[in-house]
Order: C-alpha cells, then structure tokens, then sequence
C-alpha cells in the first residue's frame, strides 16, 4: 500500500516524508516518532504502519502482531498530540475487522460482533485503530479520516508467501512454478472462500482525491472503499493459469486456514462519497501484477 500511495504521491509532485523501519523510525517508539513529526511538519499523515502478513503468520505470530501494532498506534497518536495537532490522520483500516458472521461488510454493523479468530490479532488492531482515533478527536480534537479496505493486490508487496496477500501470493507461487518449470502449484485452503479485491494504486488514487479536498462530505464517518463485488480464491487461481497459460496440477492444501468464506463490502456511502470514481478492472490489475512479478524474478 504504502508504495503504491508513494507513486501517486509523486505524479503529483505532493512532497513527502517517510517514517518506517527502513527509513530509521521505529512508530513503537513515542520519542522517536515526535523527532519525525517535529522534524517534518506534516499537513495529512497517511497511517499504513503495520504488522501484518497471511492468516497463517498473524496466526504463528499473534502475540507480537498484537503488541507491535498496538504500540505503533499508540505511540504516533500521542506523538501527533504533542508535535503535530492540526494534521490530518488518513488510517487505511483492513476489513478484518468486521464481525466474523458477516458476508456483506457495510459500516453501519462494523461492531455488531466479534472479528474472525484467524486474524484475532491483526483484526482487533485495526479495531483499536478506529477507538484510538476517535478518543483523540474526543479529547484532543486531532482530525482523522479513516477508510475501511478490502484486501489488496497490485506491485510492490512482498515475494514471500507467508507475508504476501493473498492475492499477490497466488501470482508470486504461479510465476515461481513457471520459472522453475514445475508442474504443480499449492493453493492454502480449499478455494472456495470469497474476497473483494482492491488494486493498491487505486487507494492511492482516492488518497490523493482526500489530500485535495479533505473535507468531502462523509468522510467524518468510517467509510468503506468498497466494489461489492468478490470472487472465490478457486476463480482467482482460474484467471491466474489463463493469463500465465500454466497447465500444472493445482494442489489445495485443505489443512491451511481461510478465514471467513465471504468478505464482501457494500459501497452504498462509497458511491456517495465518490460518486465518479472508476476502479482499476481486476483483469487488467492481474495483469499488472504478473508483469511486477515477473520483473524482479528470480525471489
């Protein structure tokens, strides 16, 4: 995510700041985030720190998932308080976080119930993320926009399976096989699950549209950036072998975890919001995607 936005960030010429661990910040540390934040005097500060990877390593790593993403939270929030009030906080919130007994994901049922055990850890973050922003507007009056997102696919994400969405996983295990010219792929879970798709510069995109006009109707609220459209991991694997014309034995490893069978989200306020926006075909995004792959094999 965070790469993508930076592309967009630069077609704009919009100058910016990067705060990570690459960069030398560690957003755990309160200390070191107020220096960042004193230091380059932000106007919107566009959250996407996080722990995170597969259902199977928030699963494996859960207690450090927790505890790294809670302590970020935390720590930019009460470093924003002292060093940067009046700038806008844009949190890009996983869809992890609605209940686990919803199909269809719209915002105002966002806490009708418990996050899915799979992502305990990742998704209850994401839930405090929202509490956190709202009691520091409460109390300190710091502005937060915050858009709750499908899962998201597109270049830059990460070669490792474990780490990588679910998505770009597919594609990074396709082209692997096909490099090596191996005869067979394996899918975790059985397939059937049902996910909407986000192509990553497109949030950039509606990141940049915020940083325009920040003050768009709706946006008080948590917003969905939302299709209502979802395919089936099994139709994902489908389109992938079409455009790669892979012809191997597909493997599902029905012991991995899936998480929930249906993630889907009403874009009611979306198309409000947003009224005239047009998201990247998720044809054309696969196929991008593949090339991305493709261009920094081998991994």
């Amino acid at each position: 995510m965070g790469s993508n936005i930076k592309e967009c960030l630069e077609e704009k010429k919009i100058n910016f700041d990067i705060a990570s661990l690459k960069s030398g910040v560690d957003l755990r540390d309160e200390n070191q985030a107020i220096s960042f934040f004193k230091e380059s005097k932000p106007d919107f500060i566009i959250n996407c720190a996080a722990h995170v990877g597969s259902l199977n390593y928030v699963t494996e790593q859960a207690a450090t998932i927790i505890s790294d993403n809670s302590r970020m939270i935390i720590s930019m929030y009460e470093a924003i308080r002292r060093s940067c009030p009046r700038a806008i906080v844009i949190n890009p919130i996983a869809n992890c976080a609605y209940p686990a007994k919803s199909e269809t994901f719209s915002e105002d049922m966002f806490w009708d119930g418990q996050v899915h055990h799979s992502v305990l850890s990742y998704g209850t973050t994401k839930r405090m993320l929202l509490v956190t922003a709202e009691c520091f507007n409460m109390q300190h009056k710091i502005q937060s926009i915050n858009l709750i997102s499908p899962n998201m696919y597109g270049p830059h994400d990460s070669t490792d399976p474990n780490k990588a969405h679910a998505l770009n996983a597919l594609i990074s295990k396709f082209i692997k096989a096909q490099k090596t010219q191996s005869k067979s792929v394996e899918i975790w879970g059985t397939g059937i699950a049902i996910r909407e798709w986000l192509y990553a510069k497109d949030f950039g995109k509606i990141i940049i549209r915020i940083i325009e006009k920040p003050d768009l109707t709706g946006l008080a609220e948590p917003t969905n950036i939302a299709q209502n459209f979802g395919l089936s991991v099994k139709t994902l694997v489908n389109l992938i072998q079409k455009h790669l014309q892979f012809d191997g034995i597909i493997k599902y490893d029905e012991l991995r975890p899936e998480g929930a069978l249906k993630k889907v989200m009403d874009d009611t306020k979306f198309k409000k919001v947003f009224p005239d926006f047009e998201f990247t075909a998720l044809d054309d995004g696969i196929k991008n995607t593949i090339k991305y792959y493709e261009s920094i094999y081998p991994y």
